[in-house]
């Protein structure tokens, strides 16, 4: 996360209004069950209109202070996520453009492109719906909860019995679904790994009939995608439709018992309103909570995954700028017991090459496919550097 932090810092502003603004919408929403109970207990129970009416311009008043503060929320919050993940992005394409070609070579292109595209987009979206609910969604749930306590102590003991089972059930599934949600990223790094074989090399593909094998294998990748897709799918759909048999039980027990508190005389039937409007904003917020819950899971694995990018340390150094003396005539290119092997290759690529070659010559590699022509001829302008041995130009190792 410490990359995220790096890039946070131009908008701690937008980062600490986004949050306070919401808060300052949940409290406005907090108070509108509370109006309600008075409108029935006082303005409908007495039969006074013009209670009714002033409480109910009250009710618009919260209804218009509470969108600004909404609208306001989600401007910052969209300018801090998209601010941060474009300098992300940014960073994350000037580090892949510092490493060698050894490291783009294990890595791999398609990983780089999701990494790039699709994590740096999921992370976005994570920062985002955290700016706007990670404060906002607990606040209400707990601050209905207590609100609760205030109109009856005795039936809003039924919250404090329901809140700890729903919490049980989103942290259940957030554990499930974490490591599916890696295995999915990697799913897809192979699917685009493949798709770009093809299409770089589709003329071989074509030279060997091989169109039919590919596009069976292709299919298999996808389908090995889609079925960890759908297999996450539905264990993340588990998360409503539970949350809500809970919250519903939880409403049960709550008109039931505010029935018999009315009865008895010692709850109003605003009251009973009341405690059933801050059920339902903790079903909702809960939700809401649970949905957020599961894309900041997808968030941190994405971030993880680019953080591994930008964790990596480029192999091959820049020289020093020093003046270097040239002791062979310019355009010379000289190997002197050259051998090379490719990261996690368990053979060498080439063994002890050694050869000159002046200005004006002209020199033949030849050999099979896989022989290490393009191997010798990449130790030139130094994409790899040589396992053993040096490579000169115009008298000068080329790692200089």
């Amino acid at each position: 996360m410490k990359h995220l932090y790096r890039h946070a810092g131009p908008f701690r502003k937008e980062c600490i209004l986004s949050p306070v603004f919401k808060l300052l919408e949940a409290a406005f929403e907090l108070c509108v069950p509370l109006v309600m109970k008075r409108i029935i207990d006082i303005g409908i129970g007495t039969g006074d209109k013009g209670y009714i009416v002033r409480m109910a311009l009250l009710l618009v008043c919260f209804g218009v202070l509470g969108l600004t503060c909404t609208v306001i929320a989600q401007y910052f919050a969209a300018k801090a996520s998209a601010g941060i993940a474009a300098g992300l992005k940014h960073t994350l394409f000037a580090h892949i453009q510092k490493l060698s070609f050894t490291e783009l070579d294990t890595l791999g292109t398609s990983t780089m492109v999701t990494r790039l595209t699709s994590d740096a987009n999921q992370v976005q979206s994570g920062i985002n719906l955290t700016l706007r609910l990670l404060l906002r969604s607990p606040f209400i749930v707990f601050g209905a909860a207590i609100m609760a306590l205030s109109v009856d102590v005795k039936t809003a003991l039924i919250f404090f019995a329901v809140i700890p089972l729903l919490a049980a059930v989103i942290f259940a599934v957030m554990l499930v679904c974490i490591p599916l949600y890696k295995k999915i990223q990697q799913k897809l790094d192979a699917v685009l790994g493949l798709t770009r074989e093809n299409l770089t090399g589709a003329r071989i593909i074509r030279a060997f009939c091989r169109e039919k094998q590919e596009i069976h294998e292709f299919d298999d990748k996808c389908n090995e995608l889609t079925e960890k897709q759908t297999l996450t799918g539905k264990i993340a759909a588990l998360l409503n439709p539970m949350t809500y048999v809970l919250v519903n039980l939880a409403i049960l027990a709550l008109i039931y018992t505010g029935a018999v508190r009315v009865e008895a005389g010692i709850l109003t039937q605003g009251a009973v309103v009341a405690l059933y409007n801050y059920m339902s904003q903790i079903l909702v917020e809960l939700v809401k909570f649970a949905n957020l819950i599961i894309t900041m899971t997808k968030s941190v694995a994405c971030e993880k995954r680019i953080e591994t990018v930008l964790d990596l340390v480029p192999s091959m150094k820049n020289p020093d700028k020093t003046a270097v003396q040239n002791t062979a005539p310019c355009g010379s290119v000289s190997f002197s017991h050259v051998s090379l092997t490719y990261r996690g290759a368990s053979a060498p690529a080439l063994t002890d090459i050694s050869f000159s070659a002046m200005p004006g010559e002209t020199i033949g590699i030849i050999g099979g496919t896989g022989s290490g022509k393009s191997s010798l001829v990449n130790l030139i302008p130094r994409f790899y550097d040589a396992t053993e041995g040096s490579v000169q130009v115009g008298g000068v190792n080329v790692k200089d």
